[in-house]
């Protein structure tokens, strides 16, 4: 039995803790300086990769944060816990690793596997 209060909170904490991430790693995706008079070349290689690397964080982040909204609507609606694709209830354990989580293992596996 899936106990919806525990899940809400764990998804309004991960939200919390993504928002908060979102905060600090903000100047890390900034604009990379150009100009070789301030900055090497090597030196502005590194922060290029650091750049691409903070925005596929945030990427990621955004990515957990519309699932971890789109889980909060299906507790509200009476849908949580069960799958997306086939309409099954979602294993407890699997929704205890991820409460965001969407889909079943199966369909999960299957759309993997495309």
């Amino acid at each position: 039995m899936i106990d919806e209060m525990i899940i809400r909170e764990r998804l309004l904490k991960l939200r919390e803790d993504l928002a908060a991430a979102a905060e600090t790693a903000d100047g890390s995706a900034a604009i990379v300086e150009l100009d070789q008079s301030k900055v090497g070349r090597l030196s502005r290689m590194d922060a290029m990769q650091a750049q691409a690397m903070a925005q596929a964080s945030g990427h990621r982040r955004d990515s957990a944060l519309r699932r971890i909204a789109a889980a909060l609507q299906r507790l509200d609606d009476g849908s949580y816990g069960i799958c997306l694709e086939c309409d099954e209830p979602i294993n407890p354990k699997r929704l205890e690793f991820d409460p965001a989580t969407p889909l079943c293992i199966a369909c999960a596996s299957d759309k993997e596997d495309r």
